[in-house]
């Protein structure tokens, strides 16, 4: 499908009927809309936004296995409220903007978040060729130690392919095991790993990797030796979760993934991927 400019959106928003007629048409480019009680694809739209079928004349909701039916609100919310997770606006500004409470918006925002932790969930990219490898930490009192040392922090373990994605999961301590672990699952054997000094890092040359490291105490970049690239992820994926004022640590899994589903998704249609997310189609 092509891309859907806001002046169309709009349009499509602006009552119940077209937003569900927009959906259902969506919806049956992957699946078929069947009656649950004699299986007949043909239907119509009901004034309320349920469907009927033509043939037995039962009434039905769609999308019943969708994250769609688990909030109730109508489906031009739905809309409005996806664009603007699309569009990075906090939960508490899209309930002003969608005319709905504030636990209902970060209800529904954080239905979105699942789906798409879902979808990375699905994905097993390998990353290859010239890797930056980094930890950054998140939360916390700002008081005492920043970075390796400092307490009541979320550490993040992020590994970036050049000219490629992004891949951070949350790790318990920085020590070499850990890291190794997790590069070992998602870095092919025989990439370049490039990192800073830290000595966690010193057993990736024993393990398959040719390793290359640079010392942030003298300088940040020497050559093709540098982090710049997991650097820049760290500081868009702080920047973008600084407007939430805060994540508690039950639902920052679901914040820091959606931060490296942004940045590899950022030259795509965003918000088409979200709709198909939320409706279960594949595409």
């Amino acid at each position: 499908m092509t891309r859907i400019n806001l002046l169309e959106l709009s349009k499509i928003v602006s009552d119940k009927l077209p937003s569900l007629e927009f959906l259902c048409k969506r919806f049956n480019m992957d699946n078929k809309i069947c009656c649950p009680n004699c299986n007949s694809e043909k239907y119509y739209i009901m004034c309320r936004g349920n469907l009927r079928c033509s043939k037995c004349k039962t009434n039905y909701k769609p999308f019943s296995s969708t994250q769609l039916n688990k909030i109730n609100i109508n489906y031009s919310k739905w809309l409005v409220l996806i664009k603007l997770f699309d569009l990075g606006i906090s939960a508490r500004k899209a309930a002003a903007e969608a005319n709905v409470s504030y636990p209902t918006a970060l209800h529904c925002f954080d239905a979105i978040r699942f789906s798409i932790l879902e979808e990375l969930a699905k994905t097993d990219d390998v990353l290859k060729g010239e890797i930056e490898a980094d930890e950054a930490y998140f939360g916390g009192k700002r008081k005492g130690n920043r970075g390796r040392g400092a307490k009541n922090k979320t550490i993040v373990f992020g590994i970036l392919e050049r000219n490629g994605k992004v891949h951070v999961e949350i790790v318990n301590n920085v020590k070499a095991k850990t890291l190794l672990t997790s590069t070992i699952k998602k870095v092919k054997k025989g990439s370049i790993v490039y990192t800073d000094k830290w000595r966690g890092y010193d057993s990736l040359i024993f393990n398959g990797y040719k390793h290359l490291s640079v010392d942030h105490r003298k300088m940040f970049v020497s050559g093709d030796v540098y982090i710049n690239g997991i650097e820049g992820f760290w500081s868009f994926a702080k920047e973008n979760m600084a407007k939430h004022h805060g994540v508690s640590p039950g639902k920052f899994l679901l914040y820091i993934k959606e931060m490296e589903w942004r940045y590899n998704n950022r030259d795509e249609d965003t918000f088409s991927l979200l709709l198909d997310y939320m409706l279960g189609v594949n595409n």
